[in-house]
């Protein structure tokens, strides 16, 4: 009998990743609208390449979730490893209003550019 739950339980848990996986990404256009940034945070300059005088602009993709929430980042074009990862911590933190096709929110894969500048 426990046997045939803890095959019932793995049918459920693997069916509901399953579920979770499907999620359709969409791109904008075609219907679908463009997430809109309610919260941005800026990236925290590094020191490091403060004084190495690095700058230039970080590159993403990421993917709005239907939460608003940015998931599945990559970078695109790196500038230098330690501004890359100051970039992704910084669009982690931000927010959206979700991009919508026919009037329900969807997860929209976007761009996103941040450009380190020293003055």
């Amino acid at each position: 009998m426990t046997r045939k739950l803890a095959c019932v339980m793995t049918l459920v848990v693997c069916a509901a990743l399953a579920g979770l996986a499907q999620e359709t990404v969409y791109e904008p256009g075609n219907g679908v609208t463009l997430p809109k940034v309610v919260k941005e945070v800026r990236a925290q300059y590094p020191q490091g390449s403060m004084d190495s005088r690095v700058q230039g602009t970080v590159l993403m993709k990421c993917v709005v979730q239907r939460d608003g929430k940015p998931g599945d980042i990559t970078v695109t074009k790196s500038l230098e490893p330690t501004l890359d990862e100051a970039a992704i911590a910084a669009l982690k933190q931000w927010e959206f209003e979700p991009g919508k096709k026919d009037g329900t929110a969807v997860a929209v894969r976007v761009s996103i550019e941040m450009t380190f500048t020293l003055k």
